[in-house]
């Protein structure tokens, strides 16, 4: 068994999805394992990673849309409110969602669907530098 580390620095633009695929693929290959398993990890409350849909961007602003209607800013029942209306909403969005991706390398590659894509799910409204960190475990 091998392993191989590494963090990917992600800039986001505020709420939204930003997919990170092919940059965490040019990675996976690099290290020209043949089969194993890369584990991603956001290093962040405030932001998530997902696996989803990449072909249709409806689906990205659907999303986005719908968390923000099932989690709305300045609900006054929020006692965690000094970092911004945005805050709170912010970590339940993102405890809701995923923190960690595990997806299996099989032939060099990920093996992700047709239309699947990693993206970090970014729950606040300002820019974040983001980071993702990766271990790939495997031969």
């Amino acid at each position: 068994m091998k392993q191989a580390v590494t963090s990917f620095q992600v800039a986001t633009r505020g709420k939204g999805l930003f997919e990170i695929t092919d940059e965490i693929e040019r990675w996976v290959c690099a290290q020209a394992f043949n089969t194993g398993l890369v584990t991603l990890f956001i290093r962040h409350t405030s932001a998530s990673l997902t696996v989803q849909e990449n072909a249709d961007p409806d689906v990205i602003a659907d999303l986005n849309d719908w968390f923000g209607r099932l989690v709305k800013e300045n609900d006054p029942n929020f006692r965690h409110t000094l970092e911004g209306p945005d805050d709170m909403p912010a970590h339940i969005r993102a405890a809701l969602t995923a923190t960690q991706l595990s997806i299996p390398v099989i032939n060099g590659r990920m093996s992700l669907g047709t239309w699947q894509g990693i993206y970090v799910f970014e729950h606040r409204r300002a820019p974040h530098r983001r980071v993702v960190a990766a271990h790939l475990l495997g031969d």
